[in-house]
């Protein structure tokens, strides 16, 4: 029955004995109950799923959310994730404090950049050995974006492949120790009278924070809900990031930020939901074929990424001709396709 919870007994016996139990929305990757014990306490129930995701089995992403939810459960309050009750690895089953989410507030985006720098400063070198490295672009993705300049007849300038090549370089995610939520969407994360906390750390990872502080200017790249995010708002998210990393390490934010949305630009990947993702050259996709994911489709995706890559690299000293190309392939695909939209406006996140 969908209602019924699996506690084996020792979950019984440890946590308490469900008397409610509501099934809620969640992927194909999990099932989600709030709970209500035997006595006054309500709980999250999530047990991990086998299907929707091409890149990772479902044994690996229950010990990656596991081991992500207890790294983020050393912050001091106000905390950042639900805490871990318990655990059961023999079903996939994991029990989280219930957190009341407030709903909608109408100025979303500064306590979300709060919590996601409190969130990256939870761990160091220390923790190389508790959670897996990001998973960046590789050479092949690199060969896939020349690949698709090749294919809207855009001539490559000759400095492109080695900018290419220096840029996969400098994103190698081995020096850098952040804990990185790895869906840092709007829907995975819970406003609260303390502040937002993050849940769905399925694809938890070790890098650069940066890859994460990315979001607001390249589109929010996982997410099926893009958004844009320009002018003052932007401006002030970024500024609340580094102030709270720089506040909590006593450093400035290492890497830079154009690196990071380039990473993403390159990443066809990126286009898709997660359940495709691995499975064909999505880049290869874009020139024949449009192809939706929520409400924004893959041409408007990277358009907007181009456009943000050639503008963050105008006077960059390692992709200043990438920024020419991107600048002319973001004209390419709108001559082509004159109809494509601009990503909404971030104060149109859907809310849950």
């Amino acid at each position: 029955m969908a209602n019924r919870v699996p506690f084996d007994e020792a979950l019984l016996s440890g946590v308490g004995t469900p008397r409610e139990a509501d099934l809620l929305d969640s992927s194909p990757r999990s099932r989600v109950w709030r709970v209500r014990l035997a006595g006054p306490e309500t709980v999250i129930v999530k047990q991990i799923a086998d299907g929707g995701d091409a890149g990772a089995d479902a044994d690996t992403r229950f010990a990656r959310e596991v081991a992500g939810l207890r790294l983020a459960g050393r912050a001091a309050a106000p905390a950042v994730a639900p805490a871990v009750l318990a655990v059961d690895p023999s079903s996939r089953l994991m029990v989280l404090e219930h957190v009341d989410d407030l709903g909608r507030t109408d100025d979303w985006m500064p306590g979300y950049a709060e919590a996601l720098a409190r969130l990256h400063a939870l761990t160091g070198p220390a923790d190389a050995e508790a959670l897996p490295r990001f998973s960046g672009p590789t050479s092949a993705d690199a060969e896939s974006f020349l690949a698709l300049a090749k294919a809207l007849d855009v001539p490559v300038p000759s400095e492109v492949p080695g900018e290419l090549g220096g840029l996969l370089e400098r994103l190698d995610p081995a020096a850098h120790h952040a804990l990185l939520h790895g869906d840092p969407c709007p829907g995975n994360d819970l406003r609260t009278a303390q502040g937002v906390r993050f849940v769905d750390f399925e694809r938890a990872s070790l890098g650069n924070g940066l890859v994460e502080l990315a979001y607001f200017r390249i589109g929010f790249p996982t997410c099926w809900c893009a958004m844009s995010v320009t002018g003052a708002p932007l401006a002030e998210v970024e500024d609340v990031y580094r102030a709270t990393w720089r506040n909590l390490t006593g450093r400035d934010v290492p890497g830079d930020l154009a690196d990071a949305c380039a990473g993403w630009l390159i990443q066809g990947d990126a286009l898709v939901e997660r359940a495709h993702r691995g499975t064909a050259d999505q880049l290869a996709r874009v020139p024949a074929e449009d192809f939706t994911w929520g409400y924004v489709s893959a041409r408007e995706r990277l358009v907007h990424r181009l456009g943000v890559v050639a503008g963050l690299t105008r006077d960059h000293d390692h992709l200043h001709a990438l920024g020419r190309l991107c600048f002319a392939l973001a004209g390419r695909l709108l001559e082509r396709w004159p109809r494509l939209r601009p990503l909404p406006p971030h104060d149109t996140r859907p809310w849950y």
